[in-house]
């Protein structure tokens, strides 16, 4: 066998082996993404039916007797019922995004009355710890966009009771609309807690929290960033997120005209 055969040979071995390398290291990321995903969904439905099982016991062990402690147990189990609805409904949501599933209908609608529509829903949210919410549309009336209008809406509450969530009592959430040429520029800009660089970029895992105990109180599944990844995939845009610990945070993502 001759030198340049040889040479070709161990050419396409190498190759070969790089192949096989990265797929070793794909496959591996996918597991043991698998494994933390079980692990993360196995303790976010652990703790709402381990608080129904207790509260049902304790009322079957002789509290159904009691009207107010009857009323107060129930009254905890159906929120932690609606807690397991919430979870299963946003992976179902999820689940059909990442197998297109979904189709969007995307068509062209002014942006400003659907955000305004948003505010006026979590207006209730957000003064329960006094947090101002405000568009500012740069002077703009109407600013009309291309996408499917109710899975932008959803894009719009995740994002915004994501920052009621992490905001500071008596702070404020602003959507700002930035109009260019060709695009809408949308962001949410919040003066909340602040997040850490290390956590930025896992903000959009299915589950991940910053803060555990924080995002339970307020009723987020662990989900919501995650949906908006992948509506604004299918919309061929991406979500930009920054963040300053105790000055606050932007999320931002662009809209075709």
């Amino acid at each position: 066998m001759s030198e340049n055969v040889l040479e070709n040979v161990r050419e396409d071995v190498a190759e070969w082996a790089e192949e096989l390398d990265e797929i070793v290291k794909t496959q591996t990321q996918l597991a043991d993404y698998r494994r933390q995903f079980i692990g993360n969904f196995s303790h976010e439905i652990k703790t709402p039916i381990f608080n129904i099982q207790g509260y049902i016991e304790t009322l079957l062990d002789g509290a159904m007797d009691d009207e107010s402690i009857r009323k107060k147990y129930l009254n905890q189990a159906s929120k932690n019922i609606t807690r397991l609805i919430s979870i299963v409904e946003d992976l179902t949501t999820i689940s059909k995004l990442e197998y297109n599933q979904v189709v969007m209908n995307k068509v062209e609608f002014d942006l400003i009355p659907l955000i305004y529509d948003v505010l006026d829903e979590l207006t209730l949210k957000a003064e329960e710890i006094n947090i101002t919410l405000q568009l500012n549309s740069h002077g703009n009336n109407f600013l009309n966009v291309k996408g499917d209008n109710m899975a932008i809406r959803q894009v719009m509450s995740n994002l915004i009771q994501n920052s009621i969530n992490y905001g500071k009592p008596n702070g404020e959430t602003t959507v700002s609309l930035i109009d260019m040429d060709t695009y809408v520029i949308v962001q949410v800009i919040d003066n909340g807690i602040g997040i850490d660089e290390k956590h930025v970029n896992h903000l959009c895992d299915r589950f991940y929290r910053v803060s555990e105990s924080r995002s339970r109180l307020k009723g987020g599944t662990g989900l919501g960033l995650s949906i908006v990844k992948h509506i604004l995939e299918n919309h061929n845009q991406n979500l930009s997120i920054s963040s300053v610990i105790g000055k606050g945070s932007t999320f931002a993502f662009h809209l075709e005209k």
